[in-house]
């Protein structure tokens, strides 16, 4: 007999048991109780359905991850058959397996030419933990232990937990628990909230260039990173001007500070290129990855490695000392197997690029480019920001913009649309399989929501 999990309770009794049981993320876990959570009991596609048969499309690809939709009976056997041969093992004892070493050899094949080795982790906070401790294990090898302080960005994220929290600079994530030594921070490259008078060309090198202050300020000889997300995720979907990531390369380089890109959100085909740094055109020493890598059906993580730091690792380094549990675990091995050759053989990432990203960014333009409430569009690919403005022209924002936003949100659920607010900014990213219709229907419910919470705010 196959056990499964019981989904014949009522929603009162499921909402009453979380209740009891769970704190959820970044919510007021009393005024939840209070109003009960939705309860998704199924997926199919970009569509989600609640324990009362309400359908939703998801307009966020879960948390950005599910980038091959939901139902795909691919990854669910791939994960079966892994199961069933081997479900376990790790990859300490001098031991590994064919599951994760298939995996590195597939993921390499889509890598650009200068990366070679891989640290798998269980998620993107896990990998970015790990990147503080590897890059400073780097420069221990290279005789400069000083070159521990890593550098981040005001409103980046890099996870939850206590280091990938520090890195990132979210100042209410800070003061739940504190912060790590040898961390600090720049601004965020946000053109329309604090240009100034330059234009976005002026803008972009400006806040680059914070980034050769802070390092000359802190001095380069106790500085082994900046870590930054290509354009970031939770922060709000904020790209930064073109100008920006080849001046902070320059800086980088010219003051052999090792350049980390987070790619957990951006990686795997959002922006219509493999990993988001490639569409931005710059050259990482490290990526983090996650979330797409098993387009969420399990999960994993990791951080890649340039064979500039694996060298130094693998040939002067000895013994590396960190390792995980679940590190290269191979059902979830398996699952990423499956998932990048989907992605590759079915042409999706191309097709994000050539076709169905171009098309969202098209449609949001023609349907929001005059619209009373937006100030600005972002994005590219399937990823793609409303960015919310009291007057267009002076780029005022308004007062009260996270209740707005909230409010817009909380209204696309009402019509059956999952999109995310964060401060001012309405954000999207569906599934790289949705095809024109599911665009269309995403826009334009998005548009409902936005049209309705102008009327209710008198706005429109």
């Amino acid at each position: 007999m196959t056990a499964q999990v019981n989904t014949d309770r009522s929603t009162g009794d499921y909402q009453a048991l979380d209740a009891a049981h769970h704190i959820h993320a970044f919510l007021d876990q009393k005024a939840l109780n209070e109003e009960g959570p939705r309860v998704i009991v199924r997926g199919e596609g970009l569509a989600l359905w609640d324990n009362d048969g309400k359908r939703y499309l998801d307009g966020m690809s879960g948390l950005w991850c599910t980038n091959l939709g939901y139902g795909r009976k691919d990854l669910a056997a791939a994960a079966s058959r892994q199961l069933e041969q081997l479900p376990y093992y790790n990859m300490f004892f001098h031991t590994t397996h064919p599951a994760v070493v298939e995996l590195s050899e597939l993921l390499f094949s889509l890598l650009p030419s200068h990366y070679s080795h891989a640290i798998y982790t269980n998620s993107g906070s896990e990998a970015n933990e790990v990147l503080i401790r590897t890059v400073r294990r780097y420069w221990q090898i290279l005789g400069k232990p000083q070159k521990k302080i890593m550098i981040g960005r005001w409103n980046g994220y890099h996870g939850s937990t206590l280091g990938a929290t520090a890195l990132g600079g979210m100042k209410f994530m800070h003061d739940m628990g504190g912060v790590i030594p040898d961390v600090a921070h720049i601004d965020e490259p946000y053109w329309f909230a604090h240009e100034g008078n330059l234009t976005p060309a002026e803008f972009g090198l400006r806040a680059a260039r914070q980034l050769e202050e802070k390092i000359l300020e802190l001095g380069a000889e106790n500085v082994a990173a900046f870590v930054a997300e290509p354009f970031q995720g939770a922060g709000g979907m904020i790209f930064p001007p073109e100008s920006y990531w080849p001046e902070i390369q320059r800086i980088c380089r010219q003051y052999d500070v090792l350049l980390c890109a987070d790619e957990v959100i951006g990686g795997f085909g959002r922006t219509g290129e493999w990993f988001a740094h490639q569409h931005f055109g710059f050259e990482p020493d490290t990526l983090s990855i996650a979330k797409g890598l098993t387009s969420g059906y399990i999960p994993m993580g990791g951080l890649i490695l340039s064979k500039r730091m694996a060298q130094v690792l693998v040939e002067q380094g000895g013994v590396f000392a960190h390792g995980l549990t679940y590190s290269g675990h191979p059902v979830a091995a398996a699952v990423a197997i499956a998932n990048l050759k989907a992605l590759r053989d079915e042409g999706i990432v191309t097709q994000v690029k050539q076709d169905t990203g171009p098309y969202l960014q098209r449609c949001l333009r023609e349907v929001f480019g005059n619209h009373p409430l937006i100030g600005e569009i972002q994005g590219t690919g399937l990823v793609a920001a409303l960015q919310f403005a009291e007057d267009k022209a002076s780029r005022k924002r308004f007062a009260n913009e996270n209740d707005i936003a909230w409010r817009c949100r909380t209204i696309g659920f009402e019509e059956g649309l999952i999109i995310r607010s964060t401060l001012g900014r309405m954000i999207m990213a569906p599934a790289l399989v949705a095809g024109k219709a599911e665009i269309d229907e995403l826009v334009d419910k998005t548009r409902i929501a936005v049209d309705r919470t102008a009327r209710e705010y008198g706005l429109l």
